[in-house]
Protein backbone atom coordinates (compact mmCIF):
# COMPACT_ATOMS: atom_id res chain seq x y z
CA UNK A 1 0.00 0.00 0.00
CA UNK A 2 1.48 3.46 -0.79
CA UNK A 3 -0.42 6.73 -0.19
CA UNK A 4 0.53 10.32 1.40
CA UNK A 5 -0.49 10.26 4.67
CA UNK A 6 -0.03 13.33 7.39
CA UNK A 7 3.40 15.43 7.33
CA UNK A 8 4.94 13.93 10.70
CA UNK A 9 7.74 14.85 12.82
CA UNK A 10 10.73 12.44 12.96
CA UNK A 11 13.41 12.49 15.51
CA UNK A 12 16.92 11.63 14.34
CA UNK A 13 18.61 9.64 17.23
CA UNK A 14 22.01 11.15 16.34
CA UNK A 15 21.55 14.61 15.51
CA UNK A 16 18.24 15.11 17.48
CA UNK A 17 16.86 16.98 14.54
CA UNK A 18 13.59 16.81 13.12
CA UNK A 19 12.66 16.06 9.73
CA UNK A 20 9.71 16.34 7.09
CA UNK A 21 9.09 12.93 5.95
CA UNK A 22 5.93 12.31 3.34
CA UNK A 23 5.29 8.41 4.15
CA UNK A 24 5.84 5.70 1.71
CA UNK A 25 6.07 1.98 1.63
CA UNK A 26 10.18 1.30 0.37
CA UNK A 27 12.68 3.23 1.67
CA UNK A 28 13.55 6.74 1.20
CA UNK A 29 16.71 8.08 1.06
CA UNK A 30 16.44 9.78 4.23
CA UNK A 31 15.64 6.61 5.73
CA UNK A 32 18.86 5.17 4.26
CA UNK A 33 20.71 8.05 5.32
CA UNK A 34 19.37 7.86 8.98
CA UNK A 35 20.54 3.84 8.94
CA UNK A 36 24.10 4.78 8.54
CA UNK A 37 26.47 5.28 11.44
CA UNK A 38 27.84 8.50 12.44
CA UNK A 39 31.00 8.18 11.21
CA UNK A 40 30.01 6.60 7.67
CA UNK A 41 28.37 9.99 6.87
CA UNK A 42 30.99 12.12 7.86
CA UNK A 43 33.24 9.92 5.36
CA UNK A 44 30.42 10.27 2.92
CA UNK A 45 30.20 14.52 3.47
CA UNK A 46 33.70 14.66 3.06
CA UNK A 47 33.80 12.62 -0.07
CA UNK A 48 30.77 14.52 -1.37
CA UNK A 49 32.64 17.95 -0.45
CA UNK A 50 35.73 17.09 -2.30
CA UNK A 51 34.21 16.10 -5.09
CA UNK A 52 32.56 19.22 -5.43
CA UNK A 53 35.40 21.79 -5.27
CA UNK A 54 37.04 19.38 -7.86
CA UNK A 55 34.43 19.82 -10.27
CA UNK A 56 34.55 23.80 -9.54
CA UNK A 57 37.91 23.84 -9.82
CA UNK A 58 37.44 22.13 -13.68
CA UNK A 59 34.56 23.99 -14.82
CA UNK A 60 36.01 27.39 -14.34
CA UNK A 61 38.01 28.86 -16.81
CA UNK A 62 41.63 30.21 -16.20
CA UNK A 63 41.32 33.69 -15.07
CA UNK A 64 42.70 36.74 -17.79
CA UNK A 65 44.92 38.89 -16.24
CA UNK A 66 43.55 42.60 -17.07
CA UNK A 67 45.88 45.23 -17.36
CA UNK A 68 46.30 47.88 -14.23
CA UNK A 69 44.12 50.66 -14.47
CA UNK A 70 45.77 53.94 -15.97
CA UNK A 71 48.45 51.95 -17.51
CA UNK A 72 49.47 53.15 -20.62
CA UNK A 73 49.03 50.85 -23.70
CA UNK A 74 52.30 49.12 -24.26
CA UNK A 75 52.56 48.80 -28.42
CA UNK A 76 50.97 52.58 -29.67
CA UNK A 77 50.17 53.87 -32.65
CA UNK A 78 53.12 55.10 -34.49
CA UNK A 79 51.14 58.44 -35.40
CA UNK A 80 50.03 58.79 -31.86
CA UNK A 81 53.91 59.14 -30.62
CA UNK A 82 55.58 60.97 -33.69
CA UNK A 83 56.11 64.73 -33.85
CA UNK A 84 57.36 66.84 -36.38
CA UNK A 85 59.32 69.85 -35.95
CA UNK A 86 60.74 72.75 -39.07
CA UNK A 87 63.69 74.11 -37.67
CA UNK A 88 65.28 75.56 -40.91
CA UNK A 89 66.70 75.63 -44.22
CA UNK A 90 70.14 73.42 -44.61
CA UNK A 91 71.06 75.50 -47.63
CA UNK A 92 70.33 77.82 -50.02
CA UNK A 93 68.57 78.01 -53.75
CA UNK A 94 71.37 79.49 -55.39
CA UNK A 95 73.21 75.91 -56.88
CA UNK A 96 69.92 74.65 -57.67
CA UNK A 97 66.87 77.10 -58.04
CA UNK A 98 64.35 73.73 -58.36
CA UNK A 99 65.28 72.26 -55.16
CA UNK A 100 65.40 73.33 -52.03
CA UNK A 101 66.86 71.39 -48.70
CA UNK A 102 64.60 71.79 -44.96
CA UNK A 103 65.58 70.18 -41.79
CA UNK A 104 63.09 68.63 -39.90
CA UNK A 105 63.63 67.02 -35.64
CA UNK A 106 61.11 64.08 -35.15
CA UNK A 107 60.85 62.79 -31.95
CA UNK A 108 59.19 59.38 -30.98
CA UNK A 109 57.52 59.75 -26.98
CA UNK A 110 56.86 56.19 -26.72
CA UNK A 111 56.64 52.39 -27.49
CA UNK A 112 58.77 50.85 -30.05
CA UNK A 113 61.24 52.44 -32.54
CA UNK A 114 59.17 54.23 -35.56
CA UNK A 115 61.10 53.78 -38.70
CA UNK A 116 59.99 56.74 -41.03
CA UNK A 117 59.59 57.37 -45.07
CA UNK A 118 58.76 61.01 -46.36
CA UNK A 119 56.72 60.36 -49.12
CA UNK A 120 55.08 64.01 -50.29
CA UNK A 121 55.06 67.77 -49.96
CA UNK A 122 51.73 68.81 -49.77
CA UNK A 123 51.48 69.66 -53.63
CA UNK A 124 51.13 67.67 -56.52
CA UNK A 125 54.38 68.89 -59.00
CA UNK A 126 56.51 68.69 -55.98
CA UNK A 127 58.99 65.15 -54.45
CA UNK A 128 60.16 64.89 -51.16
CA UNK A 129 62.22 62.06 -49.70
CA UNK A 130 64.91 61.88 -46.93
CA UNK A 131 68.09 62.93 -47.87
CA UNK A 132 70.48 60.98 -47.85
CA UNK A 133 68.82 57.88 -47.06
CA UNK A 134 65.20 57.20 -47.97
CA UNK A 135 64.23 56.24 -44.67
CA UNK A 136 65.16 56.96 -40.80
CA UNK A 137 64.28 55.38 -37.53
CA UNK A 138 64.00 56.86 -34.12
CA UNK A 139 63.72 54.92 -31.12
CA UNK A 140 61.14 56.39 -28.22
CA UNK A 141 62.16 59.05 -26.04
CA UNK A 142 64.99 60.82 -28.59
CA UNK A 143 64.65 63.35 -31.14
CA UNK A 144 66.60 63.11 -34.02
CA UNK A 145 67.06 65.86 -37.41
CA UNK A 146 66.84 64.94 -40.59
CA UNK A 147 67.07 66.51 -43.74
CA UNK A 148 64.17 66.72 -46.72
CA UNK A 149 64.83 67.47 -49.66
CA UNK A 150 61.78 68.76 -51.71
CA UNK A 151 62.35 68.85 -55.37
CA UNK A 152 59.64 71.35 -58.02
CA UNK A 153 59.26 68.64 -60.94
CA UNK A 154 55.99 70.61 -62.57
CA UNK A 155 55.03 74.33 -62.03
CA UNK A 156 51.20 73.49 -63.44
CA UNK A 157 48.89 74.09 -60.83
CA UNK A 158 51.37 74.99 -58.58
CA UNK A 159 50.78 77.63 -56.16
CA UNK A 160 53.83 80.11 -55.49
CA UNK A 161 52.57 81.54 -51.90
CA UNK A 162 52.21 77.97 -49.53
CA UNK A 163 49.38 78.88 -47.21
CA UNK A 164 49.69 76.05 -44.72
CA UNK A 165 52.10 73.29 -46.80
CA UNK A 166 52.08 69.85 -45.06
CA UNK A 167 54.67 67.04 -45.18
CA UNK A 168 53.72 63.83 -46.17
CA UNK A 169 55.04 60.73 -44.06
CA UNK A 170 54.88 57.42 -43.81
CA UNK A 171 55.18 56.14 -40.11
CA UNK A 172 56.08 52.42 -39.40
CA UNK A 173 56.48 50.58 -35.79
CA UNK A 174 56.14 46.58 -34.47
CA UNK A 175 52.19 48.01 -34.34
CA UNK A 176 51.20 49.27 -37.19
CA UNK A 177 52.20 51.04 -40.78
CA UNK A 178 50.30 54.78 -41.34
CA UNK A 179 50.53 56.90 -43.55
CA UNK A 180 50.09 60.54 -42.07
CA UNK A 181 50.41 64.76 -42.78
CA UNK A 182 52.23 67.09 -40.82
CA UNK A 183 50.99 70.49 -41.11
CA UNK A 184 53.89 73.47 -40.42
CA UNK A 185 53.42 76.89 -40.09
CA UNK A 186 55.93 79.25 -38.71
CA UNK A 187 59.07 79.93 -41.39
CA UNK A 188 57.90 76.76 -43.53
CA UNK A 189 55.67 78.29 -45.48
CA UNK A 190 57.46 81.07 -46.34
CA UNK A 191 60.97 79.16 -46.88
CA UNK A 192 58.89 76.28 -48.96
CA UNK A 193 57.38 79.60 -50.88
CA UNK A 194 60.71 80.64 -51.91
CA UNK A 195 61.52 77.69 -53.74
CA UNK A 196 58.37 78.12 -55.26
CA UNK A 197 58.83 81.18 -56.65
CA UNK A 198 62.25 80.61 -57.91
CA UNK A 199 61.47 77.37 -59.53
CA UNK A 200 58.20 78.82 -61.34
CA UNK A 201 57.56 82.62 -60.68
CA UNK A 202 57.78 84.27 -64.04
CA UNK A 203 60.98 84.81 -65.92
CA UNK A 204 61.42 88.98 -66.40
CA UNK A 205 61.44 89.84 -69.51
CA UNK A 206 65.10 90.76 -70.99
CA UNK A 207 65.42 94.85 -72.40
CA UNK A 208 65.44 94.77 -76.21
CA UNK A 209 68.04 96.45 -77.95
CA UNK A 210 67.62 99.87 -79.63
CA UNK A 211 69.29 101.92 -81.83
CA UNK A 212 71.25 104.89 -80.68
CA UNK A 213 70.51 107.10 -82.86
CA UNK A 214 67.94 108.27 -84.92
CA UNK A 215 66.95 105.98 -88.45
CA UNK A 216 65.49 109.47 -90.67
CA UNK A 217 68.63 111.54 -89.39
CA UNK A 218 71.23 112.14 -91.90
CA UNK A 219 74.21 114.75 -91.77
CA UNK A 220 73.95 117.26 -94.51
CA UNK A 221 77.12 118.92 -95.54
CA UNK A 222 76.88 122.78 -96.04
CA UNK A 223 78.19 124.31 -98.93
Amino acid sequence: MTGIGPVEPVNSPDAQETYEVIGADTPRLTDRWRALSPRVRRAVLGTTALAVAAAGVIALPPAKPSAPTGTLDPMPWPANVTTFRYTGLAATFASEPTSGMYRFAVTVHSGPPVTLRVTGAAFDGLTARISPTETSTVSAGTTRRITVQISVVDCAGLPLDAGMPSLDVTLRNARAIQRHSFIFGGTYPHDLSELLHKACGPVPARPSRRATGSANSQNVDGG
